[in-house]
């Protein structure tokens, strides 16, 4: 089926236009019947010649209504513009323009109604320039009658023709139903009606109204069930909620829109002012929502837009800016503003909104725009703001700008430097460390930005091959060169400090395999393990402790721990409390 909302100036006909269509009463109040004023939305369909389904959202025509008026209009696709023949171009003609202009509108008919009552050749060049003005120049132009039935035959074919041109929705779309009327029905529970504009809802889908879940118990479409409908449709959706659904909200995809009460937006052509000229308060119209808003302005046309309550956004939306305090007969509708990015950073600093605004000026609602600014963001982040990543991820679900990306590899590089110097003694910085130093979220950022010569080794970054500092392995050479001959001599703690292996030195010396720690204040060279093990094995077995002293040429003091070094290693084996053997080889 096919969506088309009217518009046009106060008592234009449309209502009448719509009842001569469709044989159906738009409007639903007795007071608009009673006073002939639309006030509510109206809702009414019709077959096409063609066989497509077409539904007509009916807007109120009065100024007092403009609210109203942007609610049914903001989902539908195409619109019927109405001008009277009798009275021509008028003040809400115009407003209703500006409006469908900064909407993005550019799917139209105008109908020049009351054709029985005055000759419509006036009005209809006068109403086509407007409507090219505004960017609906390509819009088909028709005489009707809503009394007298006039022209109504190929209004019919026209709008045939004009719903075929409509763009195809996507079924797969993220749903986003705005609410134009909720009320409870008898043994259903909570039943809301909308526009649906893209994607599908399908009986017992989960989605969320006001961060809440709700569950599709029921749909209908144009008053006939139905287990499945994609847009763009009328729909009547029966949920089961939480809370209270009203018009305003939103029916969405859990986890595929942003809800957001910080904007960072464009101004657009649309007979707005600069940024700096609008009013601080205004009113934000987006689907059914109406949201008190202030202004802050950044530079140039780009402002800050702190909304009254979060709405569901994706990049790229169009908010309209109203103010609704201009004097009677002004047009309201002074900006269309154009989601820049739905989760803007924070402004702390002198010259941040100056900065902000340079970087938005040339900004596209896309992914890369979205990474600029925000350097990183998780793949389920920019598809909540409405923008697929353009390219992979570059750690886990992490994208980032490119620009960034590089800028971090040469900080990291420099960080492990600085930190090589400062504790010359570790054997490289810690992943927790860096992570800190580069302010990223997420240790798998370090780990994914180690490039050479850095090395990853143990939760530790390098650079280079691991080695020791200068002083250190200088230290380590004089300790093989007296070992070389007594080899499980082991130093006392304050000949080691003379070489210069004072704790932290033979610490950093274990940890890169430059020595064997046997006990605290107990150190040999890497392997002489598997050789005190060797010459063990040429005793007598089993033997004593004495005899494994002897047989090493050590002390008491080192052929203690080396023993039970044996033992923990698997080398040797306890026989009793005084004795030992080797394990033969395997």
């Amino acid at each position: 089926m096919h969506v088309v909302a009217t518009a046009g100036h106060v008592d234009h006909g449309k209502s009448t236009l719509v009842r001569a269509l469709t044989g159906m009463e738009p409007d639903r109040l007795a007071e608009e019947r009673r006073r002939g004023l639309t006030i509510e939305l109206g809702y009414a369909w019709t077959t096409l010649p063609s066989g497509e389904r077409l539904a007509f959202v009916d807007v109120p025509g009065h100024e007092r209504f403009l609210g109203t008026m942007l609610a049914g209009v903001g989902p539908a696709p195409a619109v019927m513009f109405v001008v009277a023949a009798d009275e021509g171009w008028m003040p809400q003609s115009e407003e209703h323009l500006v409006a469908l202009e900064a909407l993005g509108v550019r799917h139209a008919l105008l109908v020049v109604t009351r054709a029985d009552l005055a000759d419509p050749g006036p009005a209809a060049p006068a109403a086509r320039a407007r409507l090219a003005a505004g960017g609906l120049g390509g819009a088909e132009t028709l005489a009707v009658s809503g009394h007298t039935g006039l022209g109504l035959d190929e209004l019919r074919r026209a709008l045939d023709r004009l719903v075929a041109a409509l763009p195809e929705p996507d079924p797969g779309a993220p749903v986003r139903l705005w609410i134009d009327r909720a009320f409870t029905a008898r043994g259903s529970g909570t039943v809301v009606t909308g526009t649906l504009p893209a994607g599908t809802i399908t009986t017992g889908d989960e989605l969320e109204l006001a961060g809440s879940p709700a569950r599709v118990r029921a749909l209908e479409c144009l008053k006939e069930p139905v287990t499945s409908v994609s847009g763009v449709a009328r729909v009547a959706v029966n949920l089961r909620c939480q809370g209270t659904a009203e018009r305003g909200l939103a029916l969405v995809t859990p986890g595929a829109w942003t809800c957001a009460d910080l904007v960072d937006v464009r101004l657009g052509p649309a007979g707005g002012p600069g940024a700096t000229d609008l009013p601080a308060r205004l009113t934000a119209h987006i689907g059914s929502a109406a949201v008190a808003c202030t202004v802050r302005p950044l530079g140039g046309r780009t402002a800050r837009l702190r909304l009254a309550r979060p709405l569901p956004l994706h990049v790229g939306d169009v908010l309209l800016l109203r103010d609704p305090g201009r004097a009677r007969g002004e047009v309201r509708v002074i900006a269309a503003a154009s989601v820049l990015d739905a989760c803007p950073p924070a402004l702390r600093r002198r010259g941040a909104a100056r900065e902000r605004a340079a970087a938005l000026s040339g900004a596209e609602p896309d992914a890369a725009s979205l990474l600029r600014a925000h350097r990183l963001l998780r793949a389920a982040d920019l598809l909540a703001m409405g923008c697929a990543p353009a390219a992979g991820p570059v750690c886990g679900d992490w994208h980032a700008d490119p620009a960034y990306w590089e800028r971090l590899g040469e900080r990291l590089a420099e960080t492990v430097r600085r930190y090589a110097a400062a504790h010359p003694l570790e054997p490289g910085m810690p992943v927790g460390a860096a992570r800190h130093d580069l302010a990223l979220p997420d240790r798998r950022l370090v780990a994914a930005l180690v490039r050479p010569p850095l090395v990853l080794a143990a939760g530790r970054i390098v650079s280079g091959p691991a080695g020791l500092p200068a002083p250190v392995a200088r230290a380590v050479e004089r300790l093989r060169a007296e070992l070389s001959a007594h080899p499980f001599r082991a130093p006392e703690a304050g000949h080691l400090a003379e070489l210069g292996l004072g704790t932290r030195e033979v610490a950093a010396a274990v940890r890169a395999g430059a020595l064997l720690r046997v006990a605290d204040g107990v150190v040999l060279l890497p392997g002489a393990d598997v050789r005190a093990a060797a010459l063990l094995a040429r005793l007598p077995q089993p033997f004593t402790v004495s005899q494994a002293r002897q047989a090493l040429g050590t002390s008491r003091r080192v052929a203690v721990p080396l023993l039970e070094l044996l033992d923990r290693r698997g080398l040797t084996l306890r026989v009793d409390e005084a004795r030992r053997r080797c394990r033969p080889p395997s």
